[in-house]
């Protein structure tokens, strides 16, 4: 009877648990919710500096807010002016609210914020419309998930930075493991032609990016990318990094060719 016992309460202590992970996005989206109705704030937008930073006016003080959530092309990247046009546009001389996320400010002493204008939210406009990526350096928070369904609504209109890869080659290399713990990425060629992947890239939700040199994945075969030191091989291509790539919580990768249309994006 004491046995049984023990085991029914382990069994409830188990349902409970995994009930708990599976919805820590809402609970804690609530408590997030809850948290930030109090770091809201109401300011005037100065000038944007590029597709995700903005100077703002917060009460007669400039101030720099990087945008939460999201990743926009760099400088000589493709689709930077078209994400800097579209902030601009929306943004520049407006009244806006910004809602603070988990973090306060970076490392460069940026406000990292939610933009809100007329009760919209710009972060993921952006996304939605074609000119970002989300990313979450801290973590999700209570907006992660809109940022990633938008996204996915991105890809499926096949927008501007999410538009899919013209090159034949797309729909032959998939992406056969991302290996969180070994920092390796393992591509397969499923077709039986060679595939030329020069100048094709590998980059996380941030921006640590990897570039192909002179390169063809034979029809069949897999090539593995390393991230760390070592001798490339014709099947192992080393990412040469001191640190790490991947996330072990969370990460997105994204594969472009080398006119940066999107082959694949996957995450974990």
């Amino acid at each position: 009877m004491k046995r049984e016992k023990r085991r029914l309460v382990q069994l409830l202590f188990l349902l409970i648990l995994a009930l708990i992970v599976m919805n820590y996005h809402y609970l804690d989206s609530y408590a997030t919710g809850k948290f930030v109705e109090s770091q809201k704030e109401t300011v005037s937008v100065i000038r944007v500096v590029d597709g995700d930073t903005i100077k703002i006016n917060n009460s007669g003080k400039e101030d720099t807010v990087r945008l939460l959530g999201i990743n926009t092309p760099e400088k000589g990247e493709r689709y930077y002016k078209e994400a800097k046009d579209f902030l601009n546009l929306t943004l520049t001389g407006k009244e806006i609210t910004l809602e603070k996320g988990r973090g306060d400010r970076d490392r460069y002493d940026r406000l990292l914020r939610y933009v809100f204008l007329n009760g919209e939210n710009v972060n993921e406009k952006i996304i939605r419309e074609g000119y970002a990526n989300y990313y979450f350096p801290s973590g999700y928070d209570a907006h992660s998930f809109e940022l990633i369904k938008a996204f996915d609504s991105c890809v499926k209109n096949n927008l501007y930075f999410c538009e899919a890869s013209k090159d034949v080659c797309s729909k032959c290399i998939v992406l056969k493991e991302l290996n969180v713990k070994d920092q390796e990425v393992v591509l397969y060629n499923e077709c039986e032609n060679e595939c030329d992947i020069t100048s094709w890239s590998i980059k996380d939700e941030g921006r640590k990016k990897y570039i192909f040199g002179n390169y063809t994945l034979n029809g069949k075969e897999e090539v593995h990318i390393i991230v760390g030191s070592g001798k490339n091989t014709n099947n192992k291509l080393i990412w040469v990094r001191s640190d790490y790539v991947w996330n072990e919580d969370h990460d997105t990768i994204f594969l472009r060719d080398n006119e940066d249309g999107l082959v694949l994006y996957k995450r974990h």
